[in-house]
């Protein structure tokens, strides 16, 4: 199983298109572009990882404190609708999106300790579905596979338990 690493540096120029293709879904559906939402776009797409409402109006908040939970809110539900970003719920009560990773399809693990989302991708898992499917007259259209359990490193898993509460306290 190859865990999918995360990306080093943001690619612009997939933040652009990204950009672009909002703002033609937008006008496609004959809403208004407005800077609060150009900024909550630009803010999400280069971001990684799995992200939540409250920590995407954190990092809105550090370009324009103006912005409010409903527009973030509402600025995601739009990109889920415009097929952009998906929204994930991984058990413990919160949506989380996602806009991009470095694999167009993963799968992931999530530790039920410290809440980590861990993405992966294995091509003999992909193959042994594709077979299953064939074997049964089946045709898949997509799938999603979650495995929950817990990090072997209790030591590492702690300091991201700690960490993540530290982070939403302040």
């Amino acid at each position: 199983m190859a865990p999918v690493k995360p990306k080093k540096q943001i690619d612009e120029n997939l933040v652009k298109e990204k950009e672009t293709a909002f703002a033609e879904f937008i006008q496609r559906k004959g809403l208004k572009t407005t800077r609060q939402r150009n900024t909550i776009i630009a803010t999400f797409f280069r971001l990684q990882g799995h992200i939540s409402v409250e920590e995407l109006l954190n990092e809105v908040k550090k370009a324009n404190p103006r912005i409010g939970y409903a527009t973030v809110y509402r600025t995601l539900h739009l990109l889920v609708e415009s097929g952009l970003v998906e929204e994930r719920r991984f058990g413990d009560g919160l949506a989380r999106y996602e806009g991009h990773s470095d694999v167009e399809h993963h799968d992931h693990m999530i530790c039920l300790d410290c809440g980590e989302i861990f993405e992966f991708y294995n091509p003999r898992l992909e193959a042994l579905q594709e077979k299953l499917a064939e074997e049964n007259d089946f045709q898949i259209y997509r799938h999603r596979l979650e495995l929950y359990g817990a990090c072997k490193d209790k030591e590492a898993c702690s300091h991201r338990k700690r960490k993540k509460v530290e982070q939403a306290a302040g």
